[in-house]
């Protein structure tokens, strides 16, 4: 029992971190049903600036947590600016051939720059060692990820979802042609929203550095697990995404405790069976004629 414990808390730490890194994947489809393949990468370019910043300017871990995202806000918005905007509206493969492409100069740049060893990231001062609740040890490190992770998820949803900005943010992307009628300027949201987007997997990447190992490819792998959560959980759904980042966390912990061989395959076993189950996802939107 001791050990189910410690492998569902070990879950739920690496669920709200998948929860946090899968949000910006689902506003972007959400809004502009845009499957950004380069989120991955997004993620990667957050780590290793965060890394980047430590060794050249010597900005730790907490103004990197603050400076990262606008940076990789600034950096979205160019993106989009530059080439995302032209194929929105157009069929889905399209724009999931280029943030394909944008993924792949991404790694190669990275890769050149810094080689293929992994950059070096210590745990910030503070957030090392361990805490123990009875028989159960968990890093302190962990702990702040997941409450960090679940704070930025429920402020996310807050502003989607509660606030004024948020329901012309939705209205202006999922109903554009109506939004206009009603004298939204349209272009003005879509661009911000792609942003944010690239901006939460930049926290999700500063997030990673001192636990995961930075590399140009560690978005890679990643991407496909964080497909996985998104059609898990419904795409373009926020709350889907939170919910199945965190069951794809407890599954993948549970997978390592009891079958280590079998771990990552568990995760695509539920995918399928979510898909056979409920082919929109767990809180996916049917489509009605």
């Amino acid at each position: 029992m001791e050990a189910f414990i410690q492998y569902t808390v070990q879950g739920l730490a690496a669920g709200g971190f998948y929860a946090l890194a899968a949000l910006g994947l689902a506003i972007i489809f959400g809004a502009l049903n845009v499957v950004n393949f380069a989120h991955g990468a997004f993620y990667m370019l957050g780590a290793v600036l965060t890394a980047v910043f430590l060794e050249f300017a010597n900005l730790n871990f907490w103004v990197s947590l603050a400076l990262v995202p606008v940076i990789l806000f600034i950096f979205g918005v160019i993106v989009e600016r530059l080439l995302v905007q032209w194929l929105l509206g157009l069929d889905i493969l399209y724009t999931f051939l280029l943030t394909f492409g944008i993924s792949l100069v991404l790694v190669d740049l990275v890769r050149m720059r810094f080689g293929v060893s992994g950059l070096p990231y210590d745990q910030p001062p503070g957030l090392t060692g361990s805490v123990h609740v009875g028989a159960i040890e968990l890093p302190v490190y962990q702990v702040f990820v997941f409450g960090f992770s679940v704070l930025i998820c429920l402020l996310v949803w807050l502003l989607l979802t509660k606030t004024r900005m948020g329901m012309v943010v939705r209205a202006a992307t999922e109903e554009p042609e109506r939004s206009r009628a009603l004298g939204i300027n349209v272009s003005r949201w879509i661009t911000p929203v792609f942003g944010f987007g690239v901006a939460v997997a930049g926290i999700a990447g500063v997030l990673a550095a001192p636990f995961r190992a930075i590399t140009a490819t560690m978005g890679s792998n990643f991407i496909i697990i964080l497909f996985a959560v998104v059609v898990i959980g419904g795409l373009g759904s926020i709350l889907g995404s939170v919910v199945a980042g965190f069951l794809v966390g407890l599954v993948e912990a549970y997978g390592q405790g009891y079958a280590s061989n079998f771990a990552q395959i568990l995760i695509f076993i539920l995918m399928a069976v979510v898909i056979l189950v409920r082919p929109a996802g767990l809180f996916g939107r049917k489509e009605t004629s």
